[in-house]
């Protein structure tokens, strides 16, 4: 599948958020050169997943009646947006996407996909606080792995989005997804801080977002409106 509209991202969203995925490698001879370069020496998985996270990327720029922009890497490794334009970027195991906004719409947003089982339970520990681990641990087998995929997913969107704002690094143990304020049914979630964070003085807490699942996928989204 080419790359397309998400109608999938965009309902992660509030009106105004263009979104695109690509459901297979995206093709590194397609990018600018400009774009490229980081991927002198990357093996062909990693490209492959650059190339459909930029190419998604470039066609919802396209919505929003961008064209012909090189996507480079800052010095923090965050896309470049253009002026006026914030964006996120995921890509994992066959499935790219990118979702962008303009910035009197939203000061920042943030999107994640991951795959659903690659989140193993040996890795709990490291992505999860105290009290995620007692939550997943408290679930049915059959649900373990798709909240545990959540867990990681939600808290990616919120990192990427809280960057936006902040321009600082939060770890995984630094915050946490609230069990009692996860709606499975309606796709929302809630984080909330372990420790104090810069985000909250622009932004107080709890901070809220959006998933679905789909198929084998779960994809989460966070966005902060411009006041």
């Amino acid at each position: 599948m080419p790359t397309c509209p998400s109608p999938l991202l965009a309902a992660l969203f509030p009106p105004g958020v263009c979104a695109a995925e690509q459901r297979q490698p995206g093709d590194p001879a397609l990018l600018h050169p400009e774009e490229a370069a980081p991927l002198r020496q990357a093996i062909a998985k990693r490209a492959g997943e650059f190339a459909a996270g930029r190419l998604c990327a470039r066609a919802a720029l396209a919505q929003l009646g961008i064209v012909g922009f090189p996507l480079l890497v800052g010095s923090d490794r965050r896309p470049q947006w253009p002026a006026g334009v914030v964006g996120s970027i995921t890509h994992t195991q066959g499935y790219g996407g990118a979702v962008v906004a303009p910035c009197d719409r939203f000061h920042a947003i943030g999107v994640d996909a991951e795959v659903i089982g690659r989140v193993k339970q040996a890795m709990w520990p490291r992505i999860c606080a105290p009290q995620e681990i007692a939550w997943l641990a408290s679930l049915p087998g059959s649900e373990q792995a798709q909240l545990a995929a959540l867990v990681f997913s939600a808290k990616e969107a919120f990192y990427k989005c809280q960057y936006g704002l902040s321009e600082s690094w939060v770890g995984f143990h630094d915050v946490m997804l609230d069990p009692a304020a996860c709606d499975l049914r309606g796709g929302r979630f809630s984080v909330s801080p372990l420790k104090p964070l810069k985000l909250a003085e622009q932004r107080p807490p709890p901070w809220s977002g959006n998933f679905r699942f789909e198929d084998e996928l779960v994809v989460s989204g966070m966005a902060f409106a411009a006041p």
